[in-house]
C-alpha cells in the first residue's frame, strides 16, 4: 500500500511539474516591447513620446475629441480620460470635449499581446474604449480590433473585430463579436492575442473570444482576414450620439481610467516602432 502511496505521489509531482513547465515556456516565449505604467506626475499629459492626441473626426466616437488637458491627464498614477461639458472651449462648437489617445506614428505592432488594466462607469450615454487602428497611411481594406468596449448602462464588456468582410456584410453570419457580463466598475485586465491564424480576447487571463481566419478562399477573397498589417492602439473616453438609443447626457461627466498597458511579442520578432 506504501509503495501504492508513493507512486501516487510521484504521478502528481510529475503531472504538475508538466503543467508548471508548460506555463513558465508560454510566459517565456513573450517579451515586452511596449507599456504605459502612467506614474508620471498628478496633472500631466500622457507621456508625449509614446502617446499623441487623436485627431477630431465625423464619427460618433470621435466627434468631439480635444487636446484640452481637462480630458486625457495622469492623476495617482492612473491615466484619466474624460467626457466633459463643454464649458472651457467657447470658440470650440462641440457639445462635449472627450478625450482620446493614441501610439500611432510612435508604436504600432504586428502580432502580439496586449493588456490594459481598466474601470469605467456605467451611465448611459456612456462609450469607451481599448482598440486598434492601421498604421500605414495608404488605403488599405478595413481592419479594427475592439479589444473592449462598453455601452451606457449594460454591464458588461464586449470585443468586436470589423475587417472589410464584416463592414461589407453587416448581416453575416459568423461570430466577429463577443458580449461578457462583467461589473465593468471594478478594475479588470483586458486581453487581446492576435496571430496570422487568429484573434484572442481574454478578462483577467480567462478566454472570452476566439476569431479565426477563414479557410474558405471566396470569404478570404472579400475580406474576411484583413490583420496582416502593424496595428497601432487608442484609449478613449466617448459618449453616444444624440437622438440615438443611447443618447449621452452632456451635462454631466463620464470618466474612464486606465491603470497601465502592456505589449508583448514573441521573441524573435520585432516591433514596428516609431
Amino acid at each position: 500500500m506504501k509503495g501504492q502511496n508513493v507512486l501516487i505521489i510521484l504521478l502528481v509531482l510529475i503531472v504538475f511539474s508538466a503543467d508548471t513547465f508548460q506555463i513558465k515556456a508560454q510566459e517565456t516565449q513573450w517579451e515586452l516591447v511596449f507599456s504605459d505604467e502612467f506614474n508620471q506626475p498628478n496633472g500631466s499629459r500622457p507621456n508625449p513620446a509614446k502617446w499623441s492626441c487623436h485627431r477630431r473626426g465625423t464619427a460618433t466616437w470621435s466627434r468631439w475629441i480635444s487636446n484640452v488637458p481637462e480630458v486625457a491627464y495622469i492623476k495617482n498614477g492612473r491615466l484619466i480620460c474624460r467626457a466633459i461639458p463643454n464649458t472651457i472651449a467657447p470658440n470650440d462648437t462641440a457639445q462635449m470635449l472627450t478625450g482620446a489617445i493614441n501610439t500611432k506614428d510612435k508604436f504600432s505592432i504586428k502580432y502580439g499581446k496586449v493588456e490594459v488594466r481598466m474601470r469605467t462607469n456605467v451611465k448611459q450615454g456612456n462609450f469607451p474604449a481599448i482598440w486598434t487602428g492601421v498604421q500605414s497611411e495608404v488605403r488599405m481594406p478595413y481592419a479594427e480590433i475592439d479589444i473592449m468596449e462598453s455601452f451606457g448602462q449594460k454591464v458588461e464588456a464586449t470585443h468586436t473585430v470589423h475587417s472589410q468582410y464584416t463592414q461589407d456584410n453587416r448581416q453575416h453570419v459568423e461570430n466577429n463579436s463577443f458580449r461578457i457580463p462583467i461589473n465593468i466598475k471594478k478594475w479588470h485586465i483586458y486581453g487581446m492575442e492576435w496571430n496570422e491564424k487568429q484573434i484572442i480576447w481574454t478578462i483577467d487571463g480567462d478566454v472570452t473570444g476566439i476569431y479565426n481566419k477563414s479557410t474558405d478562399p471566396d470569404k478570404l477573397a472579400k475580406g474576411q482576414w484583413t490583420f496582416d498589417v502593424p496595428l497601432y492602439f487608442i484609449l478613449n473616453q466617448s459618449v453616444g450620439r444624440e437622438g440615438s438609443n443611447n443618447p449621452p447626457n452632456i451635462r454631466t461627466t463620464y470618466e474612464t481610467q486606465f491603470d497601465w498597458i502592456r505589449v508583448y511579442q514573441k521573441k524573435g520578432e520585432r516591433p514596428n516602432e516609431h
